[in-house]
């Protein structure tokens, strides 16, 4: 059986898998975060939940596979680049080792995300021989995650497939990395509203942007719709030209917008160092349940 517990930022989901080959759920169970109460009040709750899957399904983990918003530094073993700012510079693998007495296998979320429609979702279901896929995350940020003959590259530093603060532009200002006009400062949902509040004064969700320029009554969401389709195409080509994907999953709530896979393909073929673009762009099929089934895979080795 296969242990995997996603940690988001307000839930901490627990799932355990009959195997790789029967992904059946066996045990799906959730606590909430509760960041604000501090690391060592995050760590209690996975204990926690870990305790209550144990319980209900009647059997003790052997090793977990955990995915965590930012990535563990192969140097340094302490988490770096997290969202939920409290694990920064903590020793979470060692100290969740202690606490649970087990083997943990950590990995940053997007790459969970890449890994599960990979191994149980769209490639999967669609029978593709992809050799290398290359997980996006398309949200409140911009994240990404890279799989290759089925194993996820970590990279030298712990941060491969993190596109989302590659430069792109110098229009999308300051990035709370330090940086300025990284991609997420562009693409990502919250930063695509704001330019459009930047054009009319007024706040729209993504989504009422979206169907305001589907119906082709407001040259502002048209503006900003199709400058999200243009640098996407310009930011995903700079990954294609450098590690080639035979698929793009496009996951967040960004990703469920169709213009992505029809005016930023062309946006991205206008960019890409090739005269064609082959390259797959796929939505996930599972869902929320991309992270904790990807987690659980970690430790499917």
């Amino acid at each position: 059986m296969h242990w995997g517990i996603d940690l988001g930022g307000t839930k901490i989901e627990g799932v355990i898998l009959k195997s790789v080959e029967d992904p059946e759920v066996l045990v799906r169970m959730r606590v909430p975060t509760e960041q604000e109460y501090g690391y060592d009040h995050i760590l209690h709750q996975i204990k926690k939940l870990v305790g209550l899957m144990s319980e209900k399904a009647g059997v003790t983990a052997d090793k977990i596979g955990i995915g965590t918003p930012g990535t563990l530094d192969p140097k340094t073993q302490r988490l770096k680049n997290s969202n939920t700012t409290c694990f920064n510079g903590q020793p979470f693998k060692s100290d969740l080792e202690q606490l649970l007495k087990v083997p943990i296998t950590i990995a940053n979320d997007a790459n969970c995300f890449a890994l599960a429609e990979t191994k149980l979702g769209v490639v999967k279901s669609k029978n593709i021989d992809a050799n290398v896929v290359f997980g996006v995350i398309m949200g409140t940020g911009v994240g990404g995650g890279l799989v290759v003959n089925g194993k996820i590259v970590h990279g030298r530093h712990g941060i491969g497939g993190e596109w989302g603060h590659n430069f792109l532009d110098d229009s999308g200002g300051q990035c709370y990395c330090g940086k300025i006009g990284c991609v997420e400062t562009i693409i990502s949902g919250p930063f695509t509203q704001k330019y459009y509040q930047s054009l009319t004064g007024e706040k729209k969700h993504l989504k009422e942007i979206v169907d305001l320029h589907a119906i082709g009554k407001d040259q502002n969401a048209t503006k900003t719709i199709n400058r999200l389709t243009h640098f996407f195409g310009k930011a995903i080509s700079v990954v294609i030209d450098i590690i080639d994907p035979d698929v793009v999953v496009i996951g967040g709530g960004v990703g469920n917008i169709d213009y992505l896979y029809t005016d930023g393909v062309k946006s991205a073929l206008e960019f890409v160092f090739n005269d064609t673009l082959e390259t797959k762009f796929l939505k996930p099929e599972l869902g929320d349940s991309a992270g904790v089934f990807g987690a659980a895979m970690l430790v499917a080795d």
